[in-house]
């Protein structure tokens, strides 16, 4: 068959990492996985998992475009063989982009025509795309959005409460983390049908942070809109705003456009209310002697608890919520925090199951479901260029 050797390389640039996976088509088993974390900070190291090894490496990656050349330059046996096709994660599809797409020319046009939509990741997209092209000039590359899984939010739910201008000029609420969200849904096909029919809240919480309200599989409503700034408070982002605030310190800071950009996307959330660290683990293990990490703790808990019961009035109920990302997965005091005061939803919390990690770590009488899912976003990836390929191999 057509797709029984081929070979596809996923792309997944996070606002603080940079995750690569090669996968075969055949049953799309992943040969390797590649991580680097703490992109652009120190410390920042790369993680690789193969069938027979892994082993890690300290790295100097200021950026993406470094990480990539070391990554290329530690493992190149991963890439000696020839790859079928590249698919990546593309943040902001604009309202254009309902489904994956394959990168063409002038897609990669229209893609920097988006720019001014994602002044913050859509660079790095497209420098990534380009060392890719550098690379591997006649592989074939694809585009999967985080926020084509959002189209299925009804109007009001797009809406700001703003002037028919500023419509017409690209503002909306588009939502992100949709490969995420993809990604607990195919996995809930499996573990619990039931869930999928039902009324959900999926926070994904990692350096970047949302909350996405779920009915019958398709996106309601989600704490993120305009951009990934939005929404709850994250490893550097300050999440939701009263946007004079903003107006108030352009003039009183005399603060530039890229001075509040970076003010809001790069020294707030974590770090700018500790003071030390935008990494959830850092905070942690500091909490029980430095007052500013517990602060920063109890803040992020308290801003996800209130947007949990405003995505739930949107849902009309919950029935089931689900963690996932690198803190949803893996700290349980964050999901006992913000847990912990929603008894009047009906979620019950078993400790120890908590503790432990769990695959479901809601009590035996709660009347919520809490589930913990660890995302896959490069298999959606790998799963949703699989399609592409053989839709092009069907048209042949």
């Amino acid at each position: 068959m057509y797709l029984q050797t081929m070979s596809i390389l996923t792309v997944n640039v996070g606002s603080s990492s940079l995750k690569l996976a090669v996968y075969e088509t055949k049953n799309l088993d992943r040969k390797a996985a590649l991580a680097v974390e703490r992109v652009g900070s120190t410390g920042a190291r790369l993680t690789v998992k193969r069938s027979d090894r892994s082993f890690e490496h300290k790295i100097e990656a200021k950026d993406v475009a470094s990480a990539i050349d070391d990554v290329f330059q530690r493992v190149p046996e991963l890439f000696a063989s020839d790859l079928d096709a590249i698919g990546h994660r593309i943040v902001h599809g604009g309202g254009n982009h309902p489904k994956p797409a394959a990168i063409t020319p002038s897609f990669l046009h229209e893609l920097r025509e988006l720019g001014h939509l994602d002044p913050t990741h859509m660079p790095q997209s497209l420098s990534v795309i380009g060392s890719m092209t550098h690379r591997f000039s006649n592989v074939p590359q694809f585009a999967c959005f985080d926020t084509a899984f959002h189209h299925s939010m009804p109007d009001v739910a797009q809406c700001y409460p703003l002037p028919q201008w500023t419509v017409k000029a690209g503002v909306r609420r588009y939502g992100f983390h949709g490969l995420s969200c993809e990604s607990i849904i195919g996995q809930l096909k499996q573990l619990d049908a039931r869930a999928i029919a039902g009324r959900m809240l999926i926070a994904h919480l990692g350096n970047g942070a949302s909350v996405t309200a779920v009915r019958e599989g398709a996106s309601v409503d989600t704490s993120m809109g305009f951009s990934p700034t939005g929404g709850l408070m994250m490893g550097t982002r300050s999440g939701d705003l009263d946007p004079t605030v903003v107006t108030f310190l352009a003039r009183t800071r005399t603060l530039t456009p890229d001075g509040i950009e970076k003010l809001l996307n790069k020294e707030s959330g974590l770090l700018g209310v500790s003071g030390q660290s935008q990494d959830m683990r850092d905070l942690l293990g500091r909490a029980a002697s430095d007052p500013r990490a517990a602060d920063a703790i109890e803040l992020y808990c308290y801003v996800a608890r209130k947007h949990f019961g405003m995505l739930t009035a949107a849902l009309g109920g919950v029935d089931t919520i689900v963690f996932t990302g690198g803190v949803g997965e893996h700290a349980a005091l964050i999901r006992e925090k913000i847990c912990g005061d929603l008894g009047h939803l009906g979620v019950q919390l078993d400790r120890k199951r908590n503790a432990a990690n769990d695959a479901v770590i809601s009590a035996e009488k709660s009347r919520v479901v809490v589930r913990v899912i660890a995302t896959d976003e490069d298999l959606v990836i790998a799963r949703h260029v699989a399609a592409l390929l053989t839709k092009e191999a069907s048209n042949v």
